[in-house]
């Protein structure tokens, strides 16, 4: 196939009137249009405004879609006790896999072609077989609680463990490489000690496991880790192995310098939530900082409740404009330094390797966009395009590994209308059970 229009190869290169050739699932050429077209002329040509690598989103949280609307204007524990927690609780084996179905759905016509999908405790085969059959490319982990947690979601160690085992050994070690395994302790509010070791132990006998968390994402969570430990999240995570080169930490807000210093010198990976911190007055994370240390941060929509939507181009707007904000300084965060957060970044926190650019022998991850609406005329800058004024309804074509998921804005891997259909008759109807058996 061969996919032309203005090619963004990556946060440094714009090819206009260019092209992308794929072969397989991989590139093999990106040039001038002209000369590709010609070289190839048996190709499938497909024509777009803007050509792109796809977005990655380095935490999600598929099952927490039958939640959105519901929990509006809360702060984030009465956010999960009030309302997400009790609807993963009652969660059947069906609906995980409807709301993992539905989720990635979203995700793919928006333009994210690679994702972390952080779970719940019980039921996560729904979402392994809902990724392998939409095509996505994702690692998704089964969440440890094993202490403070509510009826229904608490889980022994053993168990937690157990259960991360047993998936892991079913879909990371035989499934297709585009489905891997995230080893995935909740937060440290929720997970002993011992449980937070034994996730590192489990990572470190695979290969391309990761490890991913919540970290420092707001005031009660620093509180509660000094009054349990005596020092802070992140502190107390290194101390427990939960840093390093394949551990991605979610949020990272409030941080010390000791903090700061620590995921510097670890290689640990920091997912911004911009949109997620905002709605639950979290704060804005220090990604400057973080970047000027040479930390790799990514961007991630968290959870359709928190966001509530899981367009990922929001997300990139909203994480450059904080910054700036923050720093009262228009310069910070520039369009080609957040889309390579969105794009390489993520990839590399995830651990997939060649993936998030337009480059020769890289992964056939691509999306095309139109640029029809008055909103998006005129375009003098790709990037400032992407960041600043594309939403993902302009998306119209997403390729994973050079499989199309997406065409001509549709589905092409399931029904997607019937997925939606039943989601509009469920989830209302979970959550009411959740409410009733919770109140």
């Amino acid at each position: 196939m061969l996919l032309t229009g203005t090619v963004v190869r990556d946060s440094t290169t714009v090819v206009e009137r260019g092209a992308v050739v794929v072969a397989d699932d991989r590139i093999e050429a990106v040039g001038p249009a002209d000369e590709l077209v010609e070289q190839y002329p048996s190709h499938e040509r497909r024509d777009f405004d803007i050509v792109a690598p796809g977005i990655v989103q380095s935490h999600v949280h598929s099952v927490q879609v039958p939640g959105r609307g519901l929990a509006d204007d809360t702060d984030l524990f009465e956010w999960l006790e009030e309302y997400i927690l009790p609807i993963e609780a009652e969660m059947t084996a069906a609906e995980l896999e409807l709301a993992s179905t539905l989720t990635y759905i979203e995700l793919i016509e928006n333009g994210t072609t690679c994702c972390i999908d952080h779970l719940t405790v019980d039921h996560s085969d729904g979402a392994f077989e809902a990724a392998g059959e939409i095509g996505i490319k994702a690692a998704i982990g089964n969440v440890m609680m094993d202490r403070e947690s509510p009826e229904g979601l608490l889980t022994s160690t053993g168990e937690a463990l157990a259960e991360s085992e047993r998936l892991l050994e079913r879909y990371h070690r035989s499934f297709d490489d585009r489905i891997r395994y995230a080893v995935t302790p909740r937060f440290t509010p929720t997970c002993t000690e011992e449980c937070l070791r034994g996730a590192r132990e489990l990572a470190d006998r695979e290969e391309k496991v990761r490890i991913h968390t919540h970290a420092s994402e707001n005031e009660g969570v620093v509180e509660f880790v000094d009054e349990t430990y005596g020092t802070r999240d992140i502190e107390w995570l290194h101390e427990v192995g939960l840093t390093g080169s394949d551990v991605v930490l979610a949020h990272v807000i409030l941080t010390s310098e000791r903090e700061r210093e620590i995921l510097a010198e670890t290689g640990t990976h920091v997912c911004y939530c911009p949109s997620s911190n905002m709605k639950i007055g979290a704060g804005i994370a220090p990604v400057v900082d973080y970047l000027d240390r040479g930390i790799n941060v990514a961007v991630g929509n968290d959870g359709a409740p928190v966001n509530n939507t899981m367009d990922p181009f929001v997300d990139v707007r909203q994480a450059t404009l904080l910054q700036k904000i923050d720093k009262r300084d228009p310069t910070m965060l520039p369009a080609e330094t957040v889309f390579e957060m969105a794009t390489v970044n993520g990839a590399e926190a995830i651990g997939f390797e060649k993936t998030g650019k337009l480059e020769e022998g890289w992964a056939a991850d691509v999306i095309g966009l139109a640029s029809d609406d008055a909103r998006t005329i005129p375009m003098h800058d790709a990037f400032s395009h992407l960041v600043y004024a594309a939403t993902g309804s302009d998306v119209q074509f997403t390729m994973v590994d050079g499989e199309v998921l997406l065409d001509g804005g549709e589905i092409t891997t399931v029904d997607a209308e019937s997925v939606k259909n039943r989601a509009r008759e469920a989830f209302p109807q979970l959550a009411e059970r959740a409410h009733r058996k919770h109140t």
